[in-house]
């Protein structure tokens, strides 16, 4: 349910039925679940922003607190462009799809319901997508900027250059560069590459962004640049959005499909990371385990033949992890 929509609208080119759009640069997305106490940390950072080129949409996946009241209250102070989606709690991969569905925006840049960001991010953003050459740009996917937590500490390590284009798998396998890091993309790219459409009940109640993001690294680039322009508050507890389940049935699918992405499509990092390859093949026989797959029909989904010959060795290992696992899941 939309509550409300941006002014000044025009019809969308090649759009169905009454869709409006607003051109806008960006849509900074805001997935929530019962985050009203903490929402206005993107409210107060979006009006502080040094550009006003944005909408922000909300999509509250099934919130039971006040969030829907206190959107209202922003939306008619009138700041800026808000759009509100409500739907029924399915998780954070679904809310992503229906974000992107309804962006109106030509970047999607998210920014979690906990989150500030510095009153130049939006700017910084602009100028490093402009730098681009122009002829280029059709070869990128967007821009990603490092974080740093709120007493001003960079979260995780830097990349290794203060400007550098790569894809988001070079950068973790090839370059060891790690913590958590905030960027926008391309919507119309986004739309190519939706999160698997299933919700908790079939074994998607975690989807790893990974999923997409792997996939979207095989085709295109990535500017990467050293500015802190999240703030990323490291001791937030409470719910969320990304809230822990309490059965392993929940992740199983989700996580399965995000090690299957990783060896069949990025085995060529293998010499570069063996540690962490190894430990995602171990993985995914585990998922495999979890989600009701064979030994055979796991291997048969493996592209690359020592993948498989990995994920055979280990498949002993992960077979006694899952028995651990129902255990734990029983107590």
């Amino acid at each position: 349910m939309i509550v409300n929509a941006a002014e000044k609208c025009e019809e969308a080119p090649g759009s169905a039925g009454d869709r409006k759009a607003c051109l806008v640069q960006f849509t900074v997305f805001t997935p929530t679940y019962n985050r009203a106490a903490k929402l206005h940390r993107v409210y107060e950072s979006l009006c502080a922003q040094t550009m006003s080129d944005f909408e922000w949409l909300i999509v509250d996946d099934g919130s039971t607190d006040e969030t829907e009241m206190t959107v209202r209250v922003w939306i008619d102070e009138g700041r800026f462009p808000i759009r509100y989606i409500r739907q029924h709690n399915h998780g954070k991969h679904v809310a992503f799809n229906t974000g992107v569905a309804n962006a109106l925006g030509e970047f999607f840049l998210s920014a979690d319901s906990d989150d500030r960001f510095v009153p130049e991010a939006l700017e910084r953003f602009a100028f490093h997508w402009s730098a681009i050459p122009g002829e280029q740009r059709d070869c990128f996917v967007g821009a990603t900027c490092l974080c740093k937590d709120e007493k001003g500490a960079l979260v995780g390590n830097r990349f290794p250059s203060d400007v550098i284009d790569s894809n988001s798998a070079e950068i973790r396998y090839r370059y060891k560069v790690n913590g958590e890091k905030w960027g926008l993309l391309r919507t119309a790219v986004l739309r190519e590459y939706p999160f698997p459409a299933m919700d908790r009940r079939n074994g998607y109640g975690i989807v790893p962004e990974d999923v997409v993001w792997l996939q979207i690294a095989l085709r295109f680039k990535t500017r990467f640049f050293n500015e802190s322009l999240r703030i990323y508050y490291r001791n937030d507890m409470g719910e969320s959005i990304m809230r822990t389940p309490n059965l392993i049935s929940e992740v199983a699918c989700g996580f399965f499909e995000l090690q299957r992405v990783v060896l069949n499509t990025q085995w060529k990092f293998a010499r570069e990371s063996p540690l962490e390859f190894g430990c995602c093949g171990l993985r995914y026989a585990r998922f495999a385990i979890h989600s009701g797959l064979s030994r055979r029909k796991a291997l048969a989904l493996l592209l690359e033949r020592n993948a498989r010959r990995l994920v055979s060795w280990l498949w002993p290992v992960a077979f006694l992890i899952g028995l651990r696992d129902r255990w734990v899941t029983k107590i």
